[in-house]
Parts: structure tokens; sequence; C-alpha cells
């Protein structure tokens, strides 16, 4: 009998997987201050999932697929002198998930298994959803660790960055391409509506504690993975909702270390000078 025979035990090492990958990509969303931006991303991934599960394809390609094009609606859109990110991020996050609902609702036979990706399901993943969340969180961290300079210099000015020759807009496209990527991949575990949490929950936690690019990373996926571990250790033992579980434990980390930390501002950027010293 493997080990990763038994339903907890694959639960477990899938927790710590989304929580290691949700806590790296999550430094570079907060850094940007792109929260708003990663929640109207999950929302928009939901209709994605519900056409893949309609047309017999994989929910992992429906649902990339989803998010990479809304996040080029989303650009697009921005980039017009009479409109906002913000706003069109709010429009299409509405749209998203309205979109969303209404196949859910149209689609017979699908609901429960579509419900439970809404909210994610940790205890029933299978060796497929490990493979898959490895694979993916292996090329994120990899693009993520090769790409750490540019990005970081991108997060506090991106002004300097384009007058330095660098592609600006590539680089955020493919940063969105790999928020989008950890969000369908964390989704089986907690599900596209409360990944948001996962997502800038430990990287805001860890920002508390050190304003150090070099320490808040591994700190942020120290606190993923823990926060996944206890939410679903604590979701066991008093048979609870997973996915919320984990959701509420990364929101009251913060929130006890947002008491007791030195730092008063867990969204600032650091100072360039400080950036380029630990970067």
């Amino acid at each position: 009998m493997s080990w990763l025979d038994s339903y907890t035990h694959r639960a477990l090492l899938e927790a710590a997987l989304v929580g290691a990958v949700c806590g790296a990509i999550g430094v570079h969303v907060v850094l940007r201050r792109m929260g708003f931006f990663t929640m109207a991303m999950t929302h928009a991934t939901f209709p994605g999932v519900v056409l893949a599960a309609v047309a017999g394809i994989d929910i992992y390609l429906g649902g990339a697929a989803m998010g990479v094009l809304v996040c080029l609606c989303v650009l697009a859109v921005s980039r017009r002198r009479d409109q906002g990110a913000t706003t069109a991020t709010g429009i299409v996050l509405t749209a998203g998930f309205a979109l969303g609902v209404a196949l859910l609702s149209a689609s017979d036979g699908f609901s429960r298994d579509l419900e439970a990706f809404m909210t994610g399901s940790i205890v029933t993943v299978t060796g497929h959803d490990l493979a898959v969340t490895a694979g993916v969180g292996a090329l994120v961290l990899l693009v993520l660790a090769a790409l750490h300079k540019e990005l970081v210099y991108g997060s506090f000015d991106p002004d300097g960055q384009r007058a330095a020759g660098y592609p600006v807009a590539a680089l955020d496209l493919l940063l969105l391409v790999l928020i989008e990527a950890v969000i369908v991949v964390t989704a089986p575990a907690i599900g596209v509506m409360l990944a948001m949490a996962l997502i800038v929950g430990p990287a805001a936690t860890a920002r508390l504690w050190t304003d150090r690019i070099g320490t808040t990373l591994p700190l942020s996926m120290a606190i993923g993975t823990g926060s996944c571990a206890l939410g679903l250790a604590l979701s066991t033992h008093w048979d609870l909702a997973a996915g919320g579980t984990i959701s509420l434990v990364v929101a009251a980390v913060f929130l006890v270390s947002l008491a007791l930390s030195p730092h008063s501002s867990p969204l600032r950027p650091p100072s360039p000078r400080r950036a380029a010293s630990t970067g």
C-alpha cells in the first residue's frame, strides 16, 4: 500500500503544495497591490471550469484558458484613457462570475461537482490533482526565481523599468498568467472563490514581519503551508469544510500578526534601495 493511497496523506501533501506556491506568488500580488485584480481572476476562472465540464474536457484547461482570456481583456480595457484598471477589473469580475452562475444553472448533472470546485474539497484530491499541482507549482517557482529581480523592480518603479528597456508589458502579462495558473491548480483544494485568501493572506502576513524581499518570500511560503496544514487538521477534527477552515486560519494568522507586528503597513512596497539590496 502506497503512502498516497490514503486520502488524508494526499490532502496533506496537496495542502503543503498549494500553501507554498500561493505564498510565493502572493508576494508579488501584495507588492503590486493586485489583490482586487486577483479576486477578479478567481471569479472569472469559474465560467471556464463550467464550460470545460459541459464540453467534457479537462477543467484545468478550461479554467486556465478563460483566465488568460480575462487577463487580456482587462489589460486591453484598462489601457484605454477613459477607463482605469479598477473599473475594468470590477466589470470583468461581475460579468465573469455571472456567466459562470448562468452556465451552472443551465447545465444538468454537473451542479454538485462544480459547486465543490467553487469552494474546494481537499480531502477528495486525486493523484492527478497532486501531479498537476506539483508540476505547475514547480514551473511557477522556477519562473519566479529566474525573473525575481525584474518582477521586484517592476513592483515599485514600472516607469523606471520601462525606461531601462525592460519588456514591461510582457512581464506584466507573464505575472498574470502565473497568478492564473496558481488559481487553477489551487481550486480543487480550496476552490476558486477562496483562492484569494491563500494567495494574498500569507504574503500580507509575512510583510508585517519583515520589509526584506529575501525574507518575505520564504516566510510567506512557510505561512501558507502551515496555515493549510493547520486548517486541514482543524477541519478534520471538527468535521468542517476544509477550504473555509483554511481560509479562516489564514485570516486569523494575519489578524494576530497585525496586532503583534512591529511593522504598520503590510502593503507598502520596499524602497528601491532596499529592494536592490535584497533582490
